[in-house]
């Protein structure tokens, strides 16, 4: 009579069942749970990085935000009231002036509250004949000045734009479209009501504090478009990191720039009027979160579309 050697499981017909048992010649058994992969941040409508900190008091009380810290990055977190449903916030501040912090912070605004449009909020100097300090200039295109060749004949400016995705500026036409000619009475929190105008145009930004008209930047500026309306150091990097970020996500992230004019970039640039910019552009930017949220993801409907 044959022998058959059999390791494993044997079913000569009929029915098997074998339930929590291993295969083998010295089977071991592990019973737990599965690592899980960490959670995905929830999301919020819409991220807002400010730079200084008269800025993010700024932001903080116009947008009625509260401290909501996580680890040792301060987040403030909380909803502004829109025509269908409150749209979420969470706002971060920059460590320091510049692209490369500018662009962490959004970093960490995306690690941990995942915003489908984010809004670089403060203070910038103008450049136009036509914007005055205290009025505000709303950005969805933003002109890189930086980009240089340095040669025996001089330096050889590079300018590069970026446009912020076509939701969004179809979010902000329609903001400028119903308020025409974009000027509003605001209340500061002393009480003084100023008017101020809102203007819409495109934005420089580079990694160099801008006091003098004259400058060989001011004058690329000016050749390179005429229309630029203000210039930051922030922008381009923010704009930059929302279009990188597109790759890894497939969909496009929405940026937006509002940007009170403390200065004219001139030798007489001070600090004397950062607090009421910085509070222009915190209104400015409670009254354009509305407009921003129809090209965000449905969250509730459930639609899935993001800008």
């Amino acid at each position: 009579m044959s022998r058959t050697q059999v390791s494993g499981i044997l079913t000569m017909g009929g029915t098997t069942n074998v339930h929590s048992s291993a295969v083998g010649d010295h089977p071991v058994v592990n019973v737990g749970t599965a690592p899980r992969a960490q959670d995905a941040p929830a999301g919020v409508d819409v991220g807002i990085i400010t730079i200084l900190d008269v800025e993010t008091d700024a932001v903080r009380l116009a947008l009625d935000l509260r401290e909501d810290p996580i680890d040792s990055l301060r987040f403030y977190t909380g909803e502004v009231p829109a025509a269908r449903k409150p749209v979420t916030v969470a706002a971060i501040r920059a460590l320091d002036q510049g692209q490369r912090s500018a662009i962490l912070a959004y970093d960490n605004l995306c690690a941990h509250h995942d915003p489908t449009v984010v809004v670089l909020a403060g203070i910038g100097g103008g450049l136009h004949k036509d914007v005055r300090k205290g009025d505000v200039v709303v950005a969805t295109r933003v002109v890189y000045y930086d980009l240089r060749k340095e040669t025996p004949d001089g330096t050889q400016r590079r300018g590069e734009e970026r446009h912020a995705p076509a939701g969004v500026g179809h979010a902000v036409n329609a903001f400028f479209t119903d308020h025409h000619p974009g000027e509003f009475s605001v209340k500061d929190p002393g009480g003084t009501a100023r008017t101020v105008r809102f203007h819409h145009g495109p934005i420089a930004s580079g990694d160099a504090v801008v006091a003098d008209r004259d400058s060989g930047i001011v004058r690329f500026l000016a050749g390179f478009n005429d229309k630029i309306l203000a210039v930051d150091m922030e922008a381009a990097g923010v704009g930059q990191a929302c279009h990188e970020r597109s790759a890894s996500t497939a969909r496009p992230h929405g940026w937006v720039v509002v940007r009170g004019i403390s200065d004219d970039a001139n030798p007489a640039k001070n600090d004397d009027h950062h607090g009421i910019a910085s509070w222009h552009a915190a209104v400015a930017l409670k009254k354009l979160i509305p407009y921003l949220v129809r090209t965000v993801r449905d969250r509730h409907a459930g639609r899935g579309v993001r800008a």
